[in-house]
């Protein structure tokens, strides 16, 4: 057996795991210890895009490189771009692929055809509405919400021109794009044209590959998230501050419990709405049940979390975790992140698997299709599947104690708010801390879990590092999960993690030293939330003048490359961990980690330590900060009435 405290620095994780090893159930842990990576793979140093390969080309020894190519004479640098750019296509047309279902059933909503869902929120209506153009003049609400949503569909197959939310970037950095060629048109297009441009005997020069590549991950950031995020909270409305629970001590021994899992918030919504019915709780009671016991898992539980405060029973390594508890009735899954390895989990115990998505079907689960038309109905009918599902446990259950408070829920707009209030709304507060060094800095920390490196383990490692150091972490996606477990999403966190001066700008304010802005998609908010504090004034001209880093240290999926890549594009140094996928060309990983810093003033680093990673961003925080002349003490001036009128 193997030592599962090497696994995961979470305890509950730990758990199970070894209640899974004992039970001889696999799980993502024991097929990890089973199977180990390929070396060359893992440096994407292999070609398989046609059948005169796969080509397989192991490092040489060094000023070497030259020698090494395909059967039909492609280098190394040419398919290690290649497998690069494909990881980005991949990654794009899956956010955007979410986007676009989002905006399908936004029409549809904005036509009165579906159940369950409305138009919450009229005022980021009207600002979005504006963003795209449209004369909101003399129109209904529906009117206006309609024609947002076909401009927004037609966002995906635009041949020509630019992706409107270009223009939310600042100045500096669309002139930058502009020069370089990479912004995007239509985001379906982006996708398909590094499609061919990969195709075996098509592009064949590195940095040509990459400069698609980046149009391409700027389409994912800057189109298809953006999107996705700004519709969703039209439709579900923007969070707000909430609090909330995580970890698998969230389940219930005596509720039915149901967890959501995947991306797609549409049905979780109204699973929500479906679990709060009369009707549907008296059944569980009938059944011996004393209740509906909702919990998320993965992106699907961050958007659940942060709108209604539905609690999150883990991040990517511990969805198999959860079923072995041996107290969930019913799992649905949507799309991205979900294991096949579930179906044989669910097997072993009573729990029933459902996929409800026509893009992603898991052999031997019960396929429900989710039809946003009668979206309600289909909701309560899976509960009521899980609620007859009650009585047939047949196992012991064991849920683990650990569960801990979380605060969640910081849009753009909530930390627009908090900073000035109703009437003087604005990231000023924020600047004027940065600029006086009380905080240092601000870093974007996102991304997966991977099970090569300690679950959670890097994430809360170099984010602990962070704020310890004052600067302000802005989470998402599984890593905004392993922040919640450890107790960083807390106000009372930046007391006992935060170095003094990010403590006193938090607890000034009543805000955690990590903020939870939502799922994977939502990284959209990061971009917006960088380029307000551009915006505001005094720390340059453009988001690569901020003292601002990004990373994920656990990263795992191809989304993650795409949204790496959409940041480095947009001037963030940002840095990765666990592996990286160009180390076996020396030509790419140099143009991605140096060279592509003089073109877009954003670039690329690798750090497998989680600490040394949050030095790096430190360093180049610190970099910012000296050519913005923050580098030096200043004095600090009290405001009086006048002066603070005078800002205006």
């Amino acid at each position: 057996m193997s030592d599962e405290r090497l696994k995961s620095i979470d305890e509950a994780t730990v758990e199970i795991i070894k209640k899974a090893e004992e039970e001889n159930i696999s799980t993502v842990f024991t097929r990890a210890d089973e199977i180990k990576p390929c070396p060359i793979g893992v440096e994407e140093s292999c070609c398989k895009i046609c059948a005169m390969g796969p080509c397989r080309l192991p490092r040489t020894k060094k000023g070497e490189q030259g020698l090494r190519r395909g059967v039909c004479g492609a280098t190394i640098d040419t398919i290690v771009a290649r497998n690069f750019a494909r990881k980005i296509a991949a990654g794009a047309a899956s956010h955007s692929d979410h986007a676009r279902e989002v905006v399908e059933t936004f029409i549809k909503t904005a036509r009165g055809e579906t159940q369950g869902f409305a138009i919450k929120d009229e005022v980021k209506l009207i600002e979005v509405a504006l963003d795209f153009g449209i004369d909101i003049n003399e129109k209904s609400i529906k009117d206006i919400a309609l024609e947002l949503g076909e401009k927004a569909l037609a966002q995906f197959g635009r041949q020509h021109g630019e992706i409107t939310y270009i223009k939310k970037a600042p100045l500096r950095r669309q002139e930058i794009w502009r020069k370089h060629d990479v912004v995007p048109r239509g985001i379906d297009r982006e996708v398909v044209e590094i499609m061919h441009r990969t195709h075996m005997g098509v592009d064949q020069e590195y940095t040509h590959i990459i400069q698609q590549a980046t149009r391409c991950a700027l389409a994912d950031g800057w189109g298809g998230s953006m999107i996705s995020t700004d519709l969703q909270d039209i439709m579900f409305g923007i969070p707000v501050p909430t609090p909330g629970t995580i970890n698998l001590g969230v389940l219930k021994e005596d509720h039915v419990n149901v967890v959501v899992h995947g991306h797609e918030p549409l049905l979780p919504e109204l699973l929500v709405v479906a679990s709060r019915d009369p009707e549907i709780k008296r059944l569980a009671e009938k059944m011996g049940a004393r209740g509906i016991n909702l919990a998320g898992m993965c992106c699907s539980a961050n958007e659940i979390l942060m709108r209604h405060g539905i609690p999150c029973a883990g991040n990517f390594l511990q969805q198999e975790l959860a079923l072995v508890t041996g107290a969930v009735e019913l799992m649905t899954v949507d799309v991205q992140c979900e294991m096949q390895g579930l179906q044989h989990v669910a097997e072993c115990f009573h729990t029933k698997l459902i996929t409800t998505s026509d893009r992603a079907k898991i052999a031997g689960a019960t396929h429900i299709q989710f039809r946003p038309e009668n979206g309600l109905d289909i909701a309560k009918d899976i509960l009521k599947m899980a609620i007859e599902n009650y009585p047939n446990r047949r196992h012991a259950i064991n849920i683990p104690s650990h569960s801990q408070d979380t605060v969640v829920g910081f849009s753009h707009e909530t930390i627009n708010y908090i900073l000035g209030g109703l009437f003087r709304a604005s990231y000023r507060p924020l600047n004027d801390n940065i600029m006086n060094g009380r905080i240092r800095g601000v870093a974007g920390v996102v991304g997966c879990n991977n099970v090569r490196t300690t679950h959670d383990s890097g994430h809360i490692t170099l984010i602990k590092e962070l704020i310890k150091n004052d600067v302000l972490v802005l989470t998402t996606g599984c890593a905004a999960m392993a922040c919640g477990k450890a107790g960083l999403l807390t106000p009372e966190a930046s007391h006992t993690f935060a170095g003094s001066g990010l403590a006193e700008v938090c607890e000034a304010i009543g805000i955690p030293p990590v903020l939870h802005l939502g799922s994977c998609v939502d990284n959209s908010r990061i971009l917006i939330a960088a380029t307000a504090m551009v915006k505001e004034g005094g720390l340059g001209n453009d988001l690569s003048d901020l003292p601002a880093a990004g990373a994920a240290p656990e990263w795992m999926s191809e989304k993650a490359i795409a949204i790496g890549h959409y940041f480095v594009a947009s001037g963030i140094f940002t840095v990765f961990g666990t592996t990286w996928p160009t180390l076996g060309s020396d030509r790419v990983t140099k143009y991605l980690f140096e060279d592509i810093g003089e073109i877009y003033k954003g670039m690329w680093a690798y750090e497998a330590d989680p600490e040394k990673a949050a030095h790096l961003m430190i360093e180049h925080i610190d970099r910012k900060r000296k050519a913005l002349g923050l580098d030096k003490a200043r004095e600090r001036v009290l405001f009086d009435m006048a002066m603070r009128r005078a800002l205006d």
